[in-house]
């Protein structure tokens, strides 16, 4: 009886604590805890804290670890969307490689490369190299072609749109974060964002 109003007491406590994310071994993430699969001899978890205000959603793949959708401002048709990916130790290609993709995913109205207009950098977040990009454009839904051209059909208008997202150098390999959505609502939510990767630590 003591040991379950303790763990009531614990519970009740904790109601409506902030999302604090830990990522290990079962690869998901909840609203309270979420995990990735990671080598198994490296010691340590990820963890992360997921901002107020966004929508967690279950990831529809088991290469995803978390889904947010973050709610859309006055204006906007729709929601941003953020997804936090990993593919497994060693896999993903590097950092240079996703950022090249990533901003291939947006093309500019006036034709110029997006690479003449993004802006990319590298940090140390926690003793955790970050390597992060922010392009804005007509985003393509992923389904850029070789070349980074127009694709054949963009899902919906997704002009007007902006691309955040950033590579997360772990000892269990790299975490992908990338974040979608109409430029308004973005900018919207760009403190919670970086806070966001910010909070990124291995440990």
């Amino acid at each position: 009886m003591l040991k379950t109003l303790i763990f009531l007491s614990v519970v009740l406590s904790c109601w409506g604590c902030s999302k604090s994310v830990t990522i290990g071994p079962n690869n998901r993430a909840s609203q309270t805890s979420s995990t990735a699969a990671g080598p198994q001899n490296a010691a340590g978890d990820l963890h992360n804290k997921a901002p107020d205000g966004w929508k967690a959603e279950t990831p529809t793949s088991n290469m995803r670890v978390a889904e947010f959708k973050l709610p859309k401002v006055e204006g906007d048709s729709e929601d941003a969307q953020l997804v936090l990916y990993y593919f497994g130790p060693g896999q993903g290609g590097t950092a240079q490689a996703n950022i090249d993709r990533w901003i291939n995913q947006m093309q500019q109205p006036d034709g110029h490369p997006s690479k003449e207009r993004a802006k990319t950098e590298t940090l140390t977040v926690n003793n955790l190299s970050v390597t992060t990009v922010d392009v804005l454009g007509t985003y393509n839904g992923g389904m850029a072609p070789p070349g980074g051209g127009m694709p054949a059909a963009t899902p919906g208008d997704m002009s007007n749109y902006r691309l955040r997202a950033a590579v997360i150098e772990t000892p269990k390999g790299s975490y992908f974060v990338k974040l979608t959505g109409p430029q308004k609502t973005i900018s919207r939510w760009d403190q919670a964002y970086t806070d966001y990767i910010k909070s990124f630590e291995f440990k």
